[in-house]
């Protein structure tokens, strides 16, 4: 057994091996399709089973690959519980029991080794430090993020402009005036904001809307995704004594799985330094 593949490794081959080519086969063959109906070298009644057949397909091939990609990476990975909650968050695979876990593909041998590989699910992971990441992280609001908002805000706030001064939409035109310069200086607050919005270290966790907390006190902490497409958030959640956290990531000069392994690595730390004791 190879126990040097990372949960990093593992988790990029599985995008290559999974995602990447699922995504090539459904927006291939529905791009095909429009440009055979296009080009009238096809039927009109053949847009729909275009559309099918690209869904199912992609389909079929996740549904095919992911059990050969999970058998590859719990067999070759050591942090198995690390790997599997990755998996989830980066939407490799489905959580238990879910009904699309339900459709993969799996041969009686496939079964078997499945079921052999979740004996290393009785080990807690081994902590592996990054000694790349200082003693304590402190996110802010991101500049490049919100300036490029901002541009865009303004950019509609002149269109808004434009139309009310040039032209008779004065009802989109002040539309986008209002919304423009709403947003416009809301992105530029954000931007300006030198408050930092979350601290971590080998102690606890301090966000914008909460006060710090002890590891010991914290359970469940992870970055989940809300929505789906254009309309997909990002939030830092855990659970503490007095409720739940529950904070807004996308406009942080952070990313989800940035700060999923921050949370490991300083839990982490604080573990090795509690066991020292």
């Amino acid at each position: 057994m190879n126990k040097t593949v990372t949960v990093d490794e593992a988790i990029s081959k599985g995008h290559r091996m999974v995602n990447y080519p699922v995504m090539v086969i459904m927006f291939g063959i529905i791009g095909l399709t429009l440009y055979l109906g296009v080009q009238k070298l096809i039927p009109t009644w053949c847009f729909p089973v275009g559309f099918v057949l690209a869904f199912i397909l992609a389909w079929l091939w996740w549904s095919f690959m992911i059990t050969k990609w999970r058998l590859w990476a719990f067999d070759n990975v050591r942090n198995v519980h690390e790997l599997k909650k990755r998996a989830i968050q980066e939407k490799l695979v489905w959580a238990d029991n879910s009904i699309f876990e339900k459709t993969e593909i799996r041969t009686a041998t496939d079964k078997e080794k499945l079921s052999l590989l979740q004996n290393k699910f009785r080990q807690d992971d081994l902590f592996q430090d990054d000694l790349r990441v200082t003693n304590e992280t402190v996110i802010y609001y991101s500049k490049g993020k919100n300036f490029v908002e901002m541009a865009a805000m303004l950019g509609c706030l002149g269109v808004g402009i434009y139309l009310l001064l040039e032209t008779d939409s004065y009802i989109l035109g002040s539309i986008l005036s209002i919304v423009g310069a709403y947003f416009g200086f809301k992105e530029y607050k954000e931007a300006t904001n030198t408050e930092p919005q979350i601290i971590l270290n080998d102690k606890g966790i301090k966000t914008i809307s909460t006060d710090f907390y002890d590891w010991n006190d914290i359970e469940n902490e992870e970055v989940i995704n809300e929505g789906s497409g254009k309309h997909t958030h990002y939030y830092l959640t855990y659970d503490h004594p007095d409720g739940a956290e529950h904070l807004q990531i996308d406009d942080y000069d952070t990313d989800q799985r940035s700060l999923n392994k921050l949370l490991i690595l300083y839990r982490g730390r604080s573990k090795k330094k509690t066991a020292r004791r």
